[in-house]
C-alpha cells in the first residue's frame, strides 16, 4: 500500500501535524494515566481502521511495558478481565466518542457518568480531548492511506 500523497513533504500537512502533536503534548502532560492514553489511542484506531496509528501506538505501548495479552484484548475489552474499571470506563467513552454519528444523542449520559466516577474534571477534559485528537489523526491517515508497519518507537517524540 502506498500513501495517496507524501504528507511528510507538505508544508501544510507539516503545520497541521505539528499543531496536533502540540495539542497531544498538552494531554500527555496531564494526570490522565499514560497507559490509559495508549489504550484510548489504540481502541479508537481499531474502530477507525487506522493501520498507521495502530502500528505506532501498539509499539509505543509495548515499549512502555504494556503486556501482549492486554494489547491483544483491547478490541474485546468487554469480555476481558485484564482491564481496570477506570480503563473500561475510558474505553467505553472512547468507543462512544469515536462512533458519535451512530448515536443520535451523541455520547450517552450514563457513559459519561461512569467515566466521571474514575476521573476528575481535568482528566475527563484530557480524555475527551485525546479521543478527539486520535480520531483526527485516524481520519487523516485513513484518507491519505498512510501505510503501517514501518514505525519505530520514539520516531515522533
Amino acid at each position: 500500500m502506498n500513501a495517496r500523497l507524501n504528507a511528510f513533504a507538505s508544508p501544510v500537512a507539516g503545520k497541521v501535524v505539528r499543531h496536533l502533536l502540540s495539542a497531544g503534548k498538552v494531554v500527555e502532560d496531564t494526570t490522565l494515566p499514560p497507559v490509559t492514553q495508549e489504550l484510548v489511542k489504540i481502541r479508537a484506531s481499531q474502530i477507525n481502521g487506522c493501520g498507521g496509528c495502530l502500528d505506532m501506538h501498539t509499539k509505543e505501548a509495548a515499549a512502555a511495558g504494556e503486556t501482549a495479552l492486554r494489547l491483544n484484548l483491547i478490541a474485546a475489552w468487554r469480555e476481558s478481565t485484564v482491564f481496570t474499571d477506570a480503563e473500561r470506563a475510558a474505553l467505553e467513552l472512547t468507543e462512544q466518542g469515536t462512533r458519535i454519528a451512530d448515536a443520535a444523542g451523541g455520547v450517552p449520559d450514563d457513559v459519561w457518568a461512569n467515566a466521571a466516577q474514575h476521573y476528575d474534571e481535568e482528566q475527563l477534559l484530557a480524555l475527551a480531548s485525546l479521543i478527539a485528537l486520535i480520531n483526527t489523526f485516524n481520519r487523516l491517515n485513513v484518507i491519505l492511506q498512510q501505510p503501517a508497519g514501518g514505525y519505530r518507537v520514539g520516531q515522533f517524540a
